[in-house]
């Protein structure tokens, strides 16, 4: 059996292949990510006549072209965590850093732990995928966050004061009522000039799209506030021209955004586990795919609780001698995305207060216990959550598990 490491970079990559008995099969190489050089590499390994454990870092996805072009080839690829080679790699005294040395490094972790090994699959491909349209997702969040900022600086120009009495919502902008009026009447030097009554009118109109039932008290308040407020820019071309783009630019990044997350919930429904998510109380159609996207396949887990340390929510023990810690904190070193959607899953409970659901009388009971620290009741229920979902999912799974490990224990003896 030959163990192939692969230290993957952008545009190249380093490879190191080692005997069964650890030995060096060849001196580690450099090869590009091209077709010629891919299949150089392939056909080598192909040719030594022998079984290849075949081993690289997930890294992003510089390491797209490397994976397709040996799965294409019918050679299984194994995928592990940078950090993992990393702790792996804690154990060598000397700390010599260099391409070659990873992919030797890589090389011997594949061969130490080719029994734990599994291949790449298709369905790991959708969770890669999952990941790959969240990422995107919150970059045109950012976008969206960015330009509501551009958006509410140049409304204190033209409209002062206008987002106390119609936030800026976005979620849906053609029938936002800020948006359309925004988009409408564009300053409150515009408005004067109408006059109280054709304000009011033209008001209603487009209150009427946005379904909106308060509208002559949000018109009557706009129109004072604009007889009351002084505007710096609110008749200049140029800033209206700029307004008029920011939110152009806000309602796209919106709309971009929703596309996206109704590409990730599509994919999510393929997937086993999205029913039991969804069916959670507080998880929509929005966070039921990000967070799926951020814990991927959740049978690598072995129980919840690793689920939770995957998040970075675990408190490690802290115990030396006759010591030991009681006032630990959570480690933070986990997925900070996962953290944070599970905190907003805890805010959807808040405001629909699902009286017969489980988690959300556990997290009525933290904030009773909790009252001073409000940071504890989040880290709890983070806790609490994982505990329930990888219970439901787990279950369906645990006999399998338990030949494979079964068949894992046959391998090693």
């Amino acid at each position: 059996m030959l163990a192939v490491g692969i230290d993957i970079s952008k545009s190249k990559s380093v490879a190191a292949i080692l005997n069964q008995d650890g030995s060096m099969h060849t001196s580690p190489f450099e090869f590009h990510h091209t077709q010629p050089e891919l299949d150089a590499f392939i056909k080598y390994i192909l040719n030594s006549k022998q079984s290849a454990t075949i081993l690289m870092e997930n890294t992003g996805h510089y390491h797209y072209p490397v994976l397709k072009a040996f799965q294409e080839a019918g050679l299984p690829v194994c995928m592990v965590n940078a950090y993992q080679i990393k702790k792996f790699g804690d154990m060598d005294l000397r700390k010599a850093k260099t391409d070659k040395k990873d992919a030797v490094r890589i090389a011997r972790y594949a061969l130490e732990k080719s029994y734990s090994l599994v291949p790449y699959t298709s369905m790991e491909q959708k969770y890669e995928d999952l990941r790959f349209l969240a990422r995107q997702y919150n970059q045109r969040m950012l976008t969206l966050k960015t330009n509501k900022v551009f958006l509410l600086n140049l409304l204190d120009e033209t409209m002062p004061g206008i987002t106390n009495i119609l936030p800026l919502t976005t979620r849906t902008p053609e029938t936002s009522l800020s948006v359309l009026f925004i988009n409408r009447f564009k300053s409150y030097d515009r408005i004067k000039k109408m006059g109280k009554s054709r304000f009011l009118d033209a008001f209603e109109k487009i209150a009427r799209k946005s379904r909106n039932r308060q509208t002559k008290t949000y018109g009557l308040a706009i129109y004072e506030a604009a007889l009351r407020n002084i505007t710096t820019r609110g008749e200049n071309e140029y800033t209206l021209a700029a307004q008029d783009q920011c939110l152009e630019l806000v309602c796209e990044s919106q709309k971009a955004a929703d596309s996206i997350i109704l590409k990730m919930k599509t994919l999510a429904e393929t997937l086993p586990e999205y029913a039991v998510l969804r069916s959670m109380a507080g998880v929509g159609d929005r966070l039921g795919p990000l967070i799926l996207a951020e814990i991927g396949d959740i049978r690598r887990f072995h129980s919840g609780k690793a689920l939770n340390a995957y998040a970075g929510n675990d408190a490690p023990p802290y115990q030396s001698g006759t010591f030991e810690s009681h006032n630990r904190h959570i480690s933070k070193r986990g997925n900070a995305a996962l953290r944070k959607y599970c905190f907003e899953v805890m805010q959807a409970l808040k405001l629909t207060r699902p009286q017969n659901d489980p988690v959300y009388l556990f997290l009525l009971k933290k904030e009773q216990e909790f009252m001073d620290n409000y940071s504890k009741v989040v880290l709890r229920f983070i806790w609490l959550f994982s505990i329930v979902f990888s219970a439901h999912v787990f279950q369906p799974y645990r006999r399998k598990r338990a030949i494979g490990a079964t068949i894992r224990d046959t391998r090693v003896l």
